[in-house]
């Protein structure tokens, strides 16, 4: 007898629709899957058939099992449960009814257990775009199929339980409530840094406009500690944005069990070791790097000129379009890729360039070849460029604490929602990534604050895309301000935040 039950296989972070179908007969002892099934799919006649067993039903001697359409690659475990289904509905023990209209994920243990899988929220948004009436998943991945809505969850702990309940053998137990993950910046405060006005400044306006930041001092003068604090002073996830990231992080295999969304944007700090893959994304079957895992939230790359080059210029097309597109062979897998990129990095080898009390040991040739570690193009693409100077020693007792993470990120928000009242009819966005087109229709600068902007375009060498991001952090500075419109002080100050190169300029 044939059976078919509807499963889902993640290619990206999106899920497409696998038909499951079941042939049993008699004859000769086999269980032969096929459809492209990667080793941990075709491992799944072991784990199905001791699990049936355990539950104490018949099991039939020969399978012939089909994943649908034959050219997706299927991978991973969550085809344990729909094929498990399938042959009991091909057996005639779970009525053929119960599962019409349903998509079914999970992973079963040896005994009948169902453990939790990854990707159950992109498999949840599929139902709701197919319009079926919900998804069949493990107890444990409830809470986050649950987090979209406009379909059922079904969920049980055990094999045996969830074919008493399909046989209408007792209800299903209702969604357990949404829970939010663990805040874990929640002891983290922007008063914790003292002094360093300006580099506060600068990344409050990164945090209002959602710009790209390099910072450069000399060690230990708080780079990381800044870094580290910027999201604290960014604004909550959207209901939206928080399904986007834990999307990601569920396809990844990040989110904690029986956890429903995101609520705090996330923030992820790669090795400079880190490989290129690593950072965006790749394998043989894709998966999400780091740049996507920090989706909506902030990458934090430290020491950014050890990394090796290649792997940097990894960067540049999700920094210029906000995804990642990994081609293989077999599949084209695209990964969201908004995130704010933060650096941090020293002026010289030595770190000493610049510094009152300590000589560089660096020669021009060094320092000529440190810097050249990054691209024209990848500096480019970094909206504010500021240096850090060491505290002076009084400082570190009588400085003023400063303003709290919640007092700043008030001036954030709002200077947000200006951005999403200007940009409302136009698809929405930040300063940093709206059309520039949109931008140039909405908020056009006056001839004499344009004129400005081209002499120091000319003066100081700039590309064109330094203009249009100049433009994007002047935006961001009135926004923060309530300005309607651009004024000299704003682009000035935009201005100010362009000089990375001047502390080579000075060595030489």
């Amino acid at each position: 007898m044939l059976a078919k039950v509807l499963s889902a296989a993640l290619v990206g972070v999106d899920a497409r629709p696998v038909e499951v179908e079941c042939d049993v007969s008699n004859g000769f002892p086999a269980f032969d899957t096929v459809g492209l099934p990667e080793l941990s799919v075709r491992e799944a006649r072991v784990r199905v058939r001791s699990a049936i067993r355990h539950a104490g039903l018949p099991f039939p001697l020969r399978v012939i099992c089909n994943l649908a359409p034959a050219d997706v690659r299927k991978e991973g475990t969550s085809f344990d449960l729909p094929v498990a289904l399938a042959v009991l509905v091909a057996e005639g023990i779970v009525p053929t009814p119960a599962l019409e209209g349903w998509v079914v994920v999970g992973e079963l243990a040896l005994t009948g257990a169902l453990r939790p899988v990854c990707g159950v929220l992109a498999v949840a948004e599929m139902a709701r775009s197919l319009g079926l009436q919900g998804i069949v998943c493990p107890a444990e991945n409830a809470r986050e199929a649950g987090a979209v809505s406009g379909i059922e969850v079904r969920a049980a702990a055990t094999l045996t339980e969830m074919v008493a309940l399909l046989g209408n053998k007792g209800e299903w137990a209702a969604v357990p409530p949404l829970l939010t993950a663990e805040r874990l910046q929640s002891r983290l405060c922007w008063s914790d840094v003292r002094g360093h006005a300006v580099a506060k400044r600068a990344l409050e306006v990164a945090a209002a406009g959602g710009h790209n930041v390099l910072m450069t001092g000399t060690p230990g003068t708080g780079k990381t500690m800044l870094a580290r604090r910027l999201p604290t002073i960014l604004p909550p996830l959207h209901a939206d944005e928080a399904i986007e990231v834990t999307k990601v992080w569920s396809v990844a295999g990040l989110l904690p069990h029986g956890t429903g969304l995101l609520t705090e944007r996330p923030f992820r700090a790669p090795h400079h070791t880190a490989s290129a893959s690593a950072l965006v994304g790749g394998g043989s079957i894709p998966k999400p790097g780091e740049v996507s895992l920090a989706h909506r939230g902030v990458l934090f790359l430290d020491e950014l000129a050890e990394f090796p080059r290649f792997v940097l210029e990894t960067l540049r097309q999700p920094m210029e379009d906000g995804t990642v597109t990994v081609t293989r062979a077999r599949q084209v897998a695209r990964f969201p890729a908004q995130t704010m990129l933060v650096a941090a990095m020293n002026p010289c080898p030595c770190g000493h360039l610049g510094s009152a009390h300590h000589r560089c040991t660096c020669s021009q040739v060094s320092l000529e070849r440190y810097r050249a570690r990054l691209s024209g193009p990848l500096l480019d693409r970094i909206d504010l460029q500021i240096q850090l100077q060491a505290l002076p020693a009084g400082m570190l007792r009588n400085a003023a604490t400063g303003e709290t993470s919640a007092v700043v990120q008030r001036r954030v928000c709002a200077a947000r929602d200006r951005q999403l009242a200007r940009y409302a009819p136009h698809g929405g966005g930040t300063n940093a990534v709206v059309p520039m087109t949109v931008l140039r229709r909405v908020s056009p600068l006056e001839p004499e604050v344009h004129d400005l902007l081209l002499r120091a375009l000319e003066a100081f060498g700039l590309s064109p895309r330094a203009h249009d991001r100049i433009w994007r952090v002047a935006r961001t500075i009135a926004d923060l301000e309530g300005a309607a419109d651009v004024g000299f002080d704003h682009l000035s100050e935009a201005l100010q935040y362009r000089h990375f190169d001047e502390p080579v300029r000075a060595a030489a």
